[in-house]
């Protein structure tokens, strides 16, 4: 069924959309536009946890366009795909620089929107890349913080078959194999821990864009990044919340979004201070690319100073100022 222009009116498709909004809000400071961009009881689901009012997103965002003047952001890829006829759901990663230093960073943002309206939002940041270039301490990071937790969709069981219907509702049947092939990595490689079969998924040369602006190569350093992340949270498992697909030759072709939640209880490695024995609820992206059958590229993104954050709450040590959800 053919996307109805409303849902994306007056721009040209959705990925003009989802650019030339993002550049007006934080590119061009019209930050009044939100109150025509967000529907007032907008939900967003942050790594902080869930915000349920449009105007907590206009204060958040003010805020952080203000303490980040020099930081200006493109979009690197937009993976949007309908849902219904009058709604799309995208999946835009934005690579943002600062104009006088190499500071580089992402954010991907997975917004619903319907009729023109953001309804519903899933947003991670790389916190940990700023804090690394600035040689900050993640931990006084984190305990400045305070994790709010989650509601409402975040809380509902994981969708019973992702490729039907997600958190955003029910997807079209695009590019099955491929989406397909996404979960049987999810599953194989992310959840039964057979690390070994990276190479049935993925292409040699692949590359991984992941938390702390770090990129990995090759099959080895993606079993080694994934064991990293894993090692803290042994028994953790993953869930596949939403799925988006887009073929777009501005964006290398074909490319598979996946809105995943990790829950695992901290007590392995000590990664993110002393080890607490409750559970964890990350909210991440990742973004796959193909090329001839098999996955060369994924961004996967977590904001890792949110996850310290929600940490140190449950050792119970004190944030030292209200979180800023968005």
């Amino acid at each position: 069924m053919p996307l109805d222009p409303i849902a994306y009116q007056p721009y040209a498709d959705p990925d003009d959309f989802i650019r030339e909004v993002t550049d007006l809000i934080w590119v061009n400071r019209s930050i009044s536009y939100i109150r025509e961009n967000y529907e007032p009881d907008s939900i967003v689901h942050g790594s902080l946890g869930t915000s349920t009012t449009r105007d907590e997103v206009i204060e958040g965002s003010l805020m952080r366009i203000s303490a980040t003047p020099d930081r200006t952001g493109q979009a690197e890829d937009v993976v949007w795909e309908a849902r219904g006829d009058d709604a799309f759901l995208s999946s835009h990663l934005v690579f943002s620089g600062h104009l006088h230093s190499p500071e580089v960073s992402r954010t991907i943002a997975n917004c619903l929107y319907r009729r023109g309206r953001m309804v519903e939002e899933w947003v991670v940041r790389d916190s940990l890349a700023g804090a690394l270039y600035h040689g900050l301490d993640v931990d006084e990071l984190a305990r400045a913080q305070s994790f709010r937790g989650y509601s409402g969709s975040w809380l509902e069981p994981a969708p019973v078959d992702p490729i039907a219907a997600g958190d955003s509702g029910p997807r079209p049947d695009d590019y099955r194999p491929e989406v397909e092939r996404v979960l049987e990595l999810i599953d194989v490689v992310w959840n039964q821990r057979d690390l070994h079969q990276v190479e049935q998924f993925f292409d040699r040369d692949l590359t991984l864009l992941t938390v702390g602006n770090r990129t990995v190569i090759r099959p080895e350093g993606y079993r080694r990044a994934l064991l990293r992340f894993l090692e803290a949270f042994p028994a953790g498992q993953f869930e596949v919340r939403d799925i988006q697909t887009n073929y777009d030759v501005r964006y290398a072709g074909l490319r598979v979004a996946v809105t995943w939640k990790f829950t695992g209880d901290y007590v392995g490695r000590s990664n993110y201070g002393p080890l607490t024995g409750k559970p964890v609820d990350v909210l991440g992206i990742s973004q796959f690319t193909f090329h001839n059958g098999k996955l060369v590229r994924e961004v996967r993104l977590w904001d890792d100073i949110a996850l310290r954050a929600q940490i140190a709450g449950m050792r119970g040590d004190e944030p030292l100022e209200l979180a800023n959800i968005y």
